[in-house]
């Protein structure tokens, strides 16, 4: 479901921008990616920003991550009151306006809910958090049956721009030999890796009922995305959030 009417307005007044996923969630589910309009900053500076630009429409103050690209899930109800953002790189929850967040520039956002918008939940993917499990730890943290979850992929870096070493492709071939299908070579011992496929044959294999994806590349739009592939340290960050009503 798109965010509230008032949202894209008063979005669009600020300067802001935001892209809503199209995917197959119940209308109780409300999910939202921003692009590079909310500016270059990156951790709590880019933290603070959004939340106060986003304070009038959110149900609630986003609840943020320590992303170290790894596999933890923060489980938001069962630590509502957490001191500072917990080390982790996905969020989940069932109680409702718990909003979920997480920053990107080139990984991948994914997004989780159910056929009921019971439980809703977000995961923040580049390679190794994929080849840690990120996605499978996230599904096994909803409690829903995978054959019942719809995921979707956002804005990341895209098959024809991200070049990676042997280390990436030994990742995750190691566990999935056909993950070999995801990659083209490039130049002696380098590859192209195709990211959103990568995501999405992990949510095949899990079993996932219902996926979509955006099929937008983070590195090639630079006039709507950061990019730490394209821009380096100077790249600022995107946020994508997603909570449930009663």
């Amino acid at each position: 479901m798109s965010p509230p009417r008032s949202l894209a307005r008063d979005f669009a007044a600020a300067g802001l921008d935001w892209i809503v996923p199209e995917w197959d969630a119940p209308p109780n589910v409300h999910a939202f990616t921003t692009t590079r309009n909310l500016g270059t900053m990156r951790g709590e500076a880019a933290e603070e920003a959004l939340s106060s630009a986003l304070a009038r429409w959110l149900p609630s103050p986003p609840r943020w991550l320590r992303q170290v690209h790894g596999a933890a899930v923060h489980d938001a109800d069962a630590d509502p009151a957490v001191a500072s953002p917990p080390r982790a790189d996905a969020i989940v929850a069932r109680a409702p306006r718990v909003v979920c967040a997480i920053q990107t520039a080139d990984c991948l956002p994914i997004l989780f809910t159910d056929g009921t918008g019971s439980a809703v939940g977000a995961a923040h993917a580049g390679w190794r958090g994929l080849a840690a499990g990120v996605i499978e730890a996230a599904l096994a943290s909803l409690r829903v049956p995978a054959q019942e979850v719809r995921a979707w992929i956002g804005p990341g870096i895209g098959p024809r721009a991200y070049e990676v070493g042997s280390d990436v492709l030994e990742a995750h071939c190691a566990a999935d030999r056909g993950a070999a299908a995801c990659f083209v070579p490039a130049a002696p011992r380098k590859w192209l890796a195709d990211l959103p496929a990568l995501a999405r044959r992990r949510l095949e294999r899990a079993g996932v009922g219902s996926i979509a994806a955006s099929e937008r590349c983070t590195f090639s739009e630079g006039a709507v995305f950061h990019s730490y592939r394209r821009d380096g340290a100077r790249a600022g960050r995107m946020a994508t959030l997603i909570w449930r009503t009663a």
